[in-house]
């Protein structure tokens, strides 16, 4: 993550994922055009950067001519756009390579064919590096397109924000989120799971999502999702991760504005730890942590045969029923532990004890974060 002026940018486009681009655009450019010597001319400020890669990446002879417009000022697009530096040489009948390090509304392209129509040249051909297509609104062909990208604002790669970022050799996309706690919350059968939440989403004001809970309510209520988990689930097979993202996403959407949320019950898989890691990234935030509370397997049989007493579920009565789902758990979640560990977002909490103390102990781990 970096800052900009007063905006946080998070890491987009890789330096490699251009370089492997501009040298695939390059290779079109010149088997299109043959042993033909084209003008390649980029658009001041932004393409400096596209265009020394580009003409270095471009295995024929060529030449290189800029031209400046204004059309950027902060992150909002002007309405009028100048011509400011215009061209000395004479295109005429000249095959000419417009190098754009982005296009998005087509204001400049717009401006760019302005210019050009009565120089006469040959063809006039656009490639860009970036392409907004939610943005486009204009008819213009673009004839060469390095990677499509959502209409969010870049900086990085000749681009900027305010005067700054332009040095950047990677791609950077707004954070549209700047401040969220989400957190991943485990625990055996019977550590308190439940009730600790609860606790965190009052102290935190995040938003409590738990698995089971978003699977009865879509069943319940006949949703196109719960319809579909339910004809898994009567054929007696595994609702596939996808489905249960596609809930979870939902739910997330349903609180939009919320400070952060509690997973409870997902992720139980590397899979599926790796699909909310990628739901997060679509809303501009990320997991935080997992903490796990950590109880004793002869403290949790003790109280989940206690539960089981008034509670009425069969699994809370039998001991070994107790011990197999124990088990399953451990067997479930060492792996994740890994998967989180390696991020360094794995924290393991003391889960005997009152609720208060617990509470405490769980506070203190997330104030830390």
């Amino acid at each position: 993550m970096i800052k900009l002026h007063d905006k946080y940018f998070k890491p987009f486009i890789s330096e490699e994922e251009i370089e492997d681009v501009v040298t695939r655009m390059a290779a079109e450019v010149a088997n299109d055009l043959g042993d033909e010597i084209p003008v390649f001319v980029g658009i001041l400020n932004g393409s400096f950067m596209l265009v020394s890669d580009f003409v270095k990446k471009y295995p024929k002879p060529c030449e290189v001519t800029f031209i400046k417009l204004a059309s950027y000022e902060g992150v909002k697009s002007t309405e009028d756009i100048q011509r400011l530096i215009g061209l000395t040489q004479d295109l005429s009948n000249r095959t000419v390579v417009i190098l754009e390090d982005i296009i998005d509304t087509g204001k400049t392209l717009h401006e760019v064919h302005r210019i050009f129509k009565n120089e006469k040249v040959k063809q006039l051909l656009i490639a860009t590096l970036f392409y907004k297509p939610e943005a486009y609104k204009k008819d213009f062909k673009l004839h060469y397109v390095g990677i499509e990208i959502p209409d969010k604002f870049i900086v990085g790669y000749g681009l900027d924000y305010d005067g700054l970022g332009r040095d950047l050799p990677a791609v950077y996309q707004i954070k549209t989120t700047q401040h969220m706690t989400n957190l991943v919350l485990f625990g055996p059968p019977g550590a308190g799971k439940g009730t600790q939440a609860n606790f965190l989403k009052e102290k935190y004001n995040l938003v409590h999502i738990s698995t089971g809970d978003v699977f009865r309510f879509n069943i319940k209520n006949e949703t196109a999702l719960g319809l579909l988990a339910k004809s898994f689930m009567d054929k007696g097979q595994l609702v596939p991760d996808q489905v249960t993202i596609d809930m979870l996403e939902a739910e997330v959407e349903k609180n939009a504005g919320a400070k952060g949320f509690i997973f409870d019950g997902f992720p139980r898989t590397n899979t599926q730890a790796k699909a909310l890691d990628q739901l997060m990234q679509r809303k501009d935030s990320q997991i935080n942590a997992m903490i796990a509370l950590e109880v004793a397997d002869e403290v949790l049989v003790e109280r989940l045969l206690e539960r089981g007493k008034s509670s009425g579920r069969a699994d809370d009565a039998d001991e070994t029923i107790i011990r197999n789902r124990i088990k399953e758990y451990y067997t479930k979640t060492a792996i994740l532990k890994d998967y989180y560990s390696d991020q360094n977002k794995y924290f393991g909490v003391d889960g005997f004890g009152s609720i208060e103390a617990i509470t405490k102990r769980l506070c203190s781990t997330i104030d830390k974060l």
